[in-house]
């Protein structure tokens, strides 16, 4: 019951947002952006994604390797 909860309070809170960022890009109306704003944002997505990925490749690893298997043991 309790799982179920807070997967249903992760939902409201995600389609609120949802909801709110759909209504914030309607209202903008048409807002341009020039092509070093498109760079600078594709750019930026790319480095979030690389880092994500890299970081969640590390805890892989870390994790098959046996490398975190002490810590906190004391």
């Amino acid at each position: 019951m309790k799982t179920g909860s807070i997967v249903l309070c992760a939902l409201a809170v995600l389609a609120a947002v949802g909801g709110l960022s759909a209504y914030i890009w309607v209202a903008m109306g048409d807002v341009t952006i020039s092509w070093m704003g498109l760079l600078a944002m594709g750019l930026g997505v790319v480095f979030s994604l690389g880092l994500g990925i890299g970081l969640m490749a590390l805890v892989y690893f870390s994790n098959k390797h046996g490398y975190d298997d002490e810590a906190g043991h004391r």
